[in-house]
């Protein structure tokens, strides 16, 4: 290669005082000014073995500038000293694409796709040519940047440690490790009432005397757990039937946790009355998952490690249409109309869709949803799956029954009787087999056993628990097995103390499955599930026919606009079409007409016709309700003709109404009508109108944050001084993420963000500050305790930004400058480095008066004034 053109460029570069603005042109003030607190960066010397000239710098295989200057040397076939090399700050940041963030305390923030780290800026480099650089060898140890000289390209190559990662580890690798050392720390409330929720329901008939419920819900926060209280009064009008339903203190950690008060047994007890005492899980080996979606406390979730399937079972009359709420919530997730058998189960609810021990049955007698329903907790059949090898949990519980007062002599609290208790452990044995072990007092000595097992390489999944003898002499056996030899096939045999059950499905086709079901108590079903679909036309149906030739069958069409659904036993049949009139076949909002049919036929033949107009709003509340949902129609049927209508709104914030009126029933022949009221306030730093979410507070609890245009810089907001939530998803980032992906409720005085307990790091991003405005902290370490908000005030202090040209002594523009603007009372300072063309630019400078420095030597001028009355962006050329 013919060195001689290089010789005359290195000739004439010698000749003149060369400085990087001669070549290199920033194309973005972002990678060229940076900002900080700290003196100079240090000085080195210019060596006479290396000298400064032009070359390229490539990331991997793909150049990105073309010429940029450096120090260095290089002997006509390799590089000199290549770790000693030294490359222009704005060069390298420009070359990796990083983005710097400069700290109030002397400290730069440097982000990658790799890496997030602090500097000081005193580990820069000062070129007396070059201005601030860094060495090839800083590229390693801070970066992990290696780089080499290719002498044909005649350019640094640098090898980003995330250039050539595939996108699952690069993914893999975005998920950075908090650092939460020395940020300040905001803390949670150590006592604190959140949220008081009050219900009152009021339901009757044409000759029925009205019967008038109400309960009383508080959550808040208590030595570092959460506290929930839940009183019921059974008629309103008599003050004397209030108790007190429930009572828990709830602290939940990574590795243990402690629940005093009202609570489910750890043990399959199959008695009514509900138990009060003392829990506590020792874990050792694995954390236990709280759902973002919070709810009470459940010691077989705080037991396991991932989630599982689970099932509801129970026992109820023929007839009677059974309702699966979550927590304490009203809004059914599930339904099934109890056929002749008299068992409802809710199958395959994962610990994603409900958190355990977080749901209720309502059980709705003849289906009618008037009536006063029973309410029963729900009960688990499935037993949690396996924790890590080499792990553990020990659980430990005592306490006595509590059996409620009667109607004729009621106390607050009630009575507590049969005292109860037990010890479990469990050990994770392998990656296959977990085992578990216990002792159980409930009424006599019961042994427990445990057993979870996987096997690698073959399809069967085993989680069985079981309860030796009871004082009648029967075993309890909860057993789930799960066998599933392809993708297409699948049996699965499940016992409970009421039954044992083997299903088997096999997928014969995309739109055909084969269904046989053996139940204990009622022996073979058999039946097909069909599925089709045809541009806007759907199916789905299932049939099949048990060993009493008693057929069950559901069928959902849906054509455009218009759906039919169809259900049903040998006791009742119901249909029901429907016609969006305001095409919204998604959401279900607008208008829309419903024409239904049912017929019971239990101990004498009723049906029902009905014809109804519904009208729901497309905008909704933050628990998911539509603001106004309105029906009105009329029922034909054979016991009793006349109007339908139902009430459900939110529209006032708050405050849930929700109404129904029957005139036409299929299994009365009298009118009905029922009334609820549900009122929530919070009480976080003000009153504010709830949620109706009080539930989710007792295992999580999140941050209240109210950014504030803080006018007088005391840091606190004051009478006057508006909010701030615009832009929300741009000016906050927490952990690492987006706030948007944790589903914030963005609210006009505040934000509000629910949290699983924990220590998360909220950073405040420039890109959605208000204009002039900023915040002198970015970043905070907040900690989140259930049961409560953490309030985080973020003050936005007005700013101010200046620039201009430094010139020397002859009016020459200076490139690579450090200028400074240094506050003598707080020693804060701003600093900047010239382009090319001599200029700076200092943003982010709070009101105040400023000391102005050029390379540590007093600029001309050398004093700044900022103050109410000053322009927000000024010019001030500098001399040195």
């Amino acid at each position: 290669m013919n060195q001689f053109p290089w010789v005359l460029i290195f000739f004439t570069f010698s000749l003149l005082p060369i400085t990087s603005c001669q070549v290199f042109a920033a194309d973005s003030h972002s990678s060229l000014f940076r900002q900080n607190t700290q003196s100079s960066a240090p000085q080195i010397g210019v060596t006479e073995e290396f000298f400064v000239f032009p070359v390229g710098i490539n990331v991997g295989k793909q150049n990105v500038l073309p010429s940029v200057f450096v120090r260095g040397q290089e002997n006509g076939t390799a590089a000199v000293n290549l770790e000693h090399w030294l490359i222009t700050y704005d060069a390298v940041i420009q070359a990796l694409k990083l983005s710097v963030t400069s700290l109030g305390d002397g400290q730069i923030e440097v982000r990658s796709p790799g890496f997030v780290i602090r500097l000081d800026s005193q580990q820069l480099i000062h070129d007396p040519e070059l201005g601030l650089v860094f060495s090839i060898q800083q590229l390693q140890t801070l970066f992990g940047v290696t780089a080499e000289f290719d002498i044909n390209d005649y350019a640094i190559i640098l090898n980003p440690s995330w250039l050539n990662q595939t996108v699952s580890s690069v993914e893999q690798k975005n998920v950075i490790p908090l650092q939460l050392a020395g940020l300040p720390t905001v803390k949670a409330p150590q006592q604190t009432i959140t949220a008081i929720e009050q219900r009152v329901n009021t339901s009757g008939s044409g000759t029925s005397t009205p019967t008038f419920v109400g309960e009383t819900i508080a959550v808040g926060t208590i030595f570092n757990g959460s506290f929930f209280l839940r009183g019921q009064q059974k008629d309103l009008t008599d003050s004397q039937t209030w108790n007190l339903a429930e009572a828990q203190y709830l602290r939940e950690t990574d590795n243990a946790d402690y629940i005093v008060g009202s609570q489910p047994t750890f043990w399959r007890s199959h008695s009514s009355k509900q138990y009060w005492g003392l829990t506590t899980i020792q874990r050792q080996g694995f954390k236990a998952l709280i759902p973002q979606e919070g709810g009470s406390f459940s010691p077989t979730q705080r037991l396991q490690a991932e989630k599982i399937s689970r099932t509801i079972v129970g026992e109820a009359a023929p007839g009677t249409l059974v309702r699966l709420m979550q927590g304490l919530g009203d809004r059914p997730i599930a339904e099934i109309l109890v056929d002749s058998a008299g068992i409802y189960r809710f199958e395959n609810l994962t610990s994603g869709q409900l958190s355990a021990g977080n749901y209720r049955v309502f059980l709705y007698p003849q289906g009618r949803l008037t009536a006063q329903p029973e309410i029963r907790a729900a009960t688990f059949s499935n037993i949690p799956g396996q924790i890590p090898p080499g792990a553990s949990a020990t659980i430990f519980s005592g306490g006595w029954r509590r059996k409620l007062s009667g109607e004729q002599s009621q106390n607050f609290f009630g009575d507590l009787q049969e005292f109860q208790g037990g010890i479990a452990r469990r050990w994770g044995v392998s990656e296959n087999l977990t085992l578990g072990a216990g002792l159980i007092y409930d009424q006599n000595l019961q042994a427990l056993g445990e057993i979870f097992f996987r096997p690698d390489n073959f399809p069967l999944e085993v989680a069985a628990s079981v309860l030796s003898a009871d004082q009648d002499g029967k075993w309890d056996i909860d057993a789930n097995v799960r066998f599933f030899p392809t993708q297409n096939l699948t049996v699965k045999l499940n016992t409970d103390k009421f039954s044992s059950r083997l299903n088997l499905d096999w997928r014969f086709s995309p739109h055909l499955t084969l269904l046989g079901n053996y139940d204990s108590r009622h022996g073979w079903e058999t039946g097909v599930q069909t599925s089709f679909s045809f541009g806007e036309w759907f199916s789905l149906g299932r049939f099949s026919l048990d060993a009493e030739n008693q057929w069950h069958w559901s069928l959902d069409q849906r054509l455009g606009l218009l759906s039919l659904s169809h259900q049903g036993n040998e006791i009742a049949t119901r249909s029901q079409l429907n016609y969006n009139l305001s095409g919204d076949t998604v959401l279900q909002s607008g208008h829309s007409l419903r024409l239904g049919y049912e017929t019971h036929n239990l101990n004498h033949f009723d049906n029902l016709a009905t014809l109804a107009w519904r009208y729901r709003t497309p905008e909704r509340t933050a628990d998911g309700r539509n603001l106004w949902d309105l029906e009105l129609g009329y029922g034909i049927g054979s016991r009793h003709s006349g109007l339908i209508f139902t009430l459900q709104t939110a529209v006032i914030p708050g405050l849930l109404v929700r109404g129904r009126y029957e005139g036409g029933s299929i299994s009365s022949d009298q009118t009905s009508y029922s009334l609820e009221i549900v009122s929530s306030l919070n009480f976080h730093d003000g009153i504010f109108p709830g949620d109706r979410q009080s539930d989710r507070l007792r295992s999580v609890g999140g941050l209240l944050i109210q950014p504030f245009f803080d006018k007088n810089n005391n840091n606190k907001r004051d009478r006057g001084e508006p909010i701030y939530t615009e832009n929300s998803d741009l000016l906050f980032i927490l952990n690492n993420l987006p706030i948007k992906s944790f589903r914030p409720d963005v609210q006009k005085k505040r934000i509000l963000v629910s949290l699983v307990p924990g220590t998360y790091r909220l950073d405040i991003d420039p890109s959605g500050f208000p204009i002039d405005w900023e915040t002198t902290v970015d970043s905070y370490a907040v900690e989140v305790i259930a049961g409560s908000y953490t309030p985080v005030f973020v003050p936005f202090h007005l700013c101010y930004s200046l620039s201009g040209i430094v010139t020397d002594e002859s009016g020459n523009p200076i490139a690579g400058a450090r200028v400074e603007a240094i506050a003598p009372q707080t020693q804060q300072r701003r600093f900047s480095v010239t382009n090319d063309a001599g200029v700076y630019y200092l943003e982010r400078l709070p009101q105040g008066t400023y000391h102005i420095k050029i390379n540590e030597q007093v600029a001309k001028p050398d004093t700044l004034i900022l103050n109410e009355s000053s322009q927000h962006f000024q010019e001030l050329n500098l001399k040195q």
